[in-house]
């Protein structure tokens, strides 16, 4: 079937009316492009604060029942247009990747139409048992989005094509993110980006080739119809007062008052052993094979388990289950034959207003509890366009996973499916369990801790570092050499280490006045967030700094333990890198050594949270290898500026002076480091111990004129403390916010290159190549050291009215060494 005969089949309107008409009316909402379109989408709205209108596809199968030859249809077709852009031999080689949770199915579709290609989708559910390969986040979300779970490690680390498939293409944002990420990791030369529709801005669309070139790869797009959505100025706030008006009188469909409440009813699928039920951890020519010998039986099971008379049935997948229901509705829909009308759609996470008009293509939504357990807790879930479609039988399947007591429950879905249809039948897929991968051999013994004077300038009670002496090797590469390697890819910001930066004298004497007229504010904030720990965490906690900004903080909170109740705590320092987890085997060190529900992870300040969200991803990944339970993710920070946290001392964005040095202020510790022809399976990170600044050391200068306040700040820590532990601390994650704003507005287009806060911002000035500073209007001597190092950089400072943070360092987003000028300045854009 041609891709026209696909979107004319596809259109659900009713009375020649297209499904966008009531939105583009009431909005001025305008879809202009390829002439499909409109057969391929509908409009509806849903309450966001950066987007009111959604664009529902008609051919995707989630929000609109469709005929399962057309939704599987769509998918084979890009697939065989990419097998055809390829060529077999690289098509032979590629991976895909599908984006969870809208684009599973049509991943899985594309891959089948692709070849013998393997398939693996991300996925929001973390999988006990199964490391995590990767993970990144979705441009809008503001929590970790997407896990990447491979059964086989090796699925991501070929060099053939990797293939990435989502619903539409309509910033490429995500697209362009996952690739940064896993490009970072697992390098190739060529990338094909397929969706059903491509929607980009005009500015959006060359980004793409952009990115490309930036990182040294062929980056291809395929999809069936490409377009852009026109939206008159004011249109966002005129939509949420829309979906606010309508949403107030929104219910779910009131079943008929002569209509029976439906039956439920269970169908034994009989699905094959060892078939897994999608791509969660990756799925293979293999199994493809053997699903395909499977299906006619398990089709024709559920035909002989329909009522008589059944005439018009709905496959309803559920959430990421999107592949399994397709294929068996494809199935069924052969095996039933003509005078029975199948349709498929899922289930979703996705909130979207429902309007019963012709119009709009979100007529009925059924509301119902999450019934899977998820990771993100409870929530609603929902399914549209299924109460009042005049469906005999509606088919459920769900993995076993999701066959919980909440499915059953008189509000969950088999009941408000029961309410509406006279009969329902539940098919279980099994969950699919990976195979326990062989445990490598590990040493019996790992060394114990490096500790002063041998290795940093702190007393030897004051810390314990889980690290490797790596002070004989030389790591150190210019700034601006790092920046690029770094930015195309080559390199990871781990496997070197920056120069370290050498303080004028100006600088120094701003960090003594720095450190004289915060040392009370900052005793405060350690009392504070020591207490909150004392309070909340463990009577006696084991303090693990994440090396190396947090372990300044971590002595400090361990001195004012001593200092107000007398304890000795234990203090270790541990190495987490962004993008490579915590180090497993100092994880290993302290299970071994203490109990884990005592270890509070400790740092200086939090960003937009991304260290945060590494760590908790870390602690799941090693539970599930090492089978070691306990660990809190949760980070103690003396600063939590972007609210990622709930055990803090201030949310102050503020300046922290041991911020404004680096290893002169930390111990004369390097940064960790972590390169696979030094840090080998069985060993800690890597760090360097600078012998040759001890002249310049001030790191027992800072702790010392911090300690020196305890005394003065004791009564108003107290009180502190208490109004701490007596409010709502939920992470709001308004930090991450602001910086996805901040990332689109000058341009950016990667979270990880815009820096919130004064110790972030600091660390731009002294270890990256600085683009610009956003410094919020009226900032005072928080920002002095960093007016400082802009103009001995040559960058600019721009102030910015109602910026969230006191300011905001900028990493030059197409970083070449050409960047920085003839002068070894920075030049803008």
């Amino acid at each position: 079937m041609t891709d026209r005969a696909h979107a004319a089949h596809a259109v659900g309107d009713e009375a020649g009316v297209w499904s966008g008409t009531w939105v583009a009316e009431r909005l001025g909402v305008e879809l202009t492009g390829d002439e499909a379109l409109t057969g391929l989408l509908g409009l509806a709205l849903r309450r966001n604060p950066k987007r009111a209108h959604l664009l529902v596809s008609h051919v995707l199968g989630k929000h609109v029942p469709q005929s399962p030859c057309v939704v599987y249809g769509h998918g084979v077709a890009l697939g065989k247009r990419v097998r055809d852009l390829l060529g077999a031999e690289a098509a032979a080689r590629a991976v895909v990747l599908g984006y969870a949770e809208t684009a599973t199915g049509l991943g899985h579709s594309v891959a089948d139409g692709l070849g013998p290609a393997p398939y693996l989708h991300s996925t929001r559910r973390a999988v006990a048992g199964v490391a995590r390969a990767g993970g990144f986040e979705e441009s809008h979300s503001h929590a970790t989005s997407h896990l990447l779970l491979p059964e086989d490690p090796a699925l991501l680390a070929g060099d053939g094509p990797l293939v990435l498939v989502d619903d539409e293409f309509s910033t490429g944002n995500t697209v362009l993110n996952t690739v940064r990420a896993l490009h970072e990791r697992y390098p190739r030369t060529r990338y094909v980006v397929v969706a059903l529709v491509d929607m980009r801005s005009p500015a959006d669309a060359g980004r793409l080739d952009d990115f490309a070139r930036e990182i040294g790869a062929r980056v291809d797009l395929v999809t069936t119809a490409s377009g852009t959505v026109r939206l008159p100025p004011g249109v966002l706030a005129k939509g949420q007062e829309l979906v606010a008006r309508h949403e107030a009188a929104a219910t779910e469909p009131a079943r008929p008052a002569a209509a029976p409440s439906g039956s439920v009813a269970r169908v034994d699928l009989r699905w094959p052993r060892d078939v897994p039920d999608g791509g969660r951890h990756g799925f293979t020519a293999a199994d493809r094979d053997r699903l395909e010998g499977a299906l006619p039986g398990m089709a024709a099971r559920i035909a002989r388990a329909l009522p008589a008379g059944a005439r018009r049935v709905l496959v309803l997948g559920f959430e990421e289950l999107m592949y399994a229901p397709l294929r068996l509705a494809h199935a069924l829909e052969q095996t039933v034959g003509d005078g029975v009308d199948v349709r498929y759609s899922t289930t979703t996470r996705s909130p979207v207003l429902a309007v019963d008009d012709p119009g709009y293509a979100i007529r009925t939504r059924l509301v119902f509890p999450a019934h899977d357990d998820p990771d993100d807790g409870p929530g609603e879930r929902y399914a549209y366009n299924v109460a009042g479609a005049g469906f005999d039988a509606v088919v459920a399947v769900v993995d076993s996973v999701a066959d919980t007591p909440a499915l059953h429950a008189p509000d969950g879905l088999a009941a408000r499916l029961a309410a509406h249809v006279p009969h329902v039948l539940l098919a279980v897929v099994p969950s699919y369990v990976p195979r326990a991968p062989h445990a490598p051999e590990r040493p019996s013994m790992l060394p114990e801790p490096l500790r002063g004077p041998a290795f940093s300038s702190y007393a030897p009670d004051e810390v314990g570092w889980l690290l490797q002496d790596l002070s004989e090797v030389t790591l150190e590469a210019p700034t601006e050499e790092r920046e690029e390697a770094i930015q195309r890819g080559g390199a990871h910001y781990a496997e070197s280490l920056p120069v370290e930066y050498q303080p004028s004298e100006q600088y120094q004497e701003l960090f003594h006045a720095a450190l004289e007229a915060s040392a009370a504010r900052l005793a405060r904030a350690v009392g504070a967030v020591t207490e909150v720990v004392l309070a909340e965490r463990s009577p006696r906690p084991v303090l693990v700094s994440l090396a190396r900004a947090g372990t300044p903080v971590g002595v400090l909170m361990r001195r004012w333990a001593h200092f107000r109740h007398g304890l000795d705590l234990p203090h270790y320092a541990v190495s987490i890198v962004r993008g490579r987890g915590i180090d497993a085997n100092a994880l290993r060190w302290l299970a071994a050594h203490h109990d884990p529900a005592d270890v509070v992870f400790v740092d200086g300040w939090t960003g937009k949270g991304a260290i945060t969200r590494e760590l908790a991803a870390a602690l799941r990944d090693f539970e599930a290898s090492d089978g070691v339970t306990g660990f809190d993710p949760e980070i103690a920070v003396l600063a939590d500026p972007g609210s990622c946290v709930r055990t803090y001392g201030t949310r102050d964005d503020f300046l922290i002076p041991s911020a404004c040095l680096n290893s002169t202020v930390s111990g004369l510790i390097s940064r960790t480091v972590l390169r696979a022809d030094l840090v080998g399976p069985h060993d800690f990170h890597g760090a360097k111990f600078y012998r040759e600044l001890a002249a310049a050391d001030l790191s027992r200068a800072f702790l010392d004129a911090v300690s020196a306040r305890f005394p003065d700040v004791t009564e108003s820590v107290g009180a502190q403390a208490k109004d701490l532990l007596s409010a709502d601390r939920t992470p709001t994650w308004e930090g991450w916010a602001a910086v996805e704003r901040i990332s689109e507005e000058y341009g950016i287009h990667d979270v990880n290159l815009v820096k919130p806060g004064v110790g972030e911002t600091t660390r731009v000035m002294l270890r990256r190549v600085p683009w610009k500073v956003l410094a919020r209007s009226g900032a005072g001597a928080d920002l002095d050291h960093v007016r400082l190092l802009a103009e001995q950089r040559g960058v600019p400072v721009e102030e910015v009215d109602g910026l969230p943070y006191t300011c905001v360092g900028l990493i030059h987003p197409r970083y070449t060494r050409g960047a920085t000028g003839a002068d070894g300045k920075a030049v803008t854009l």
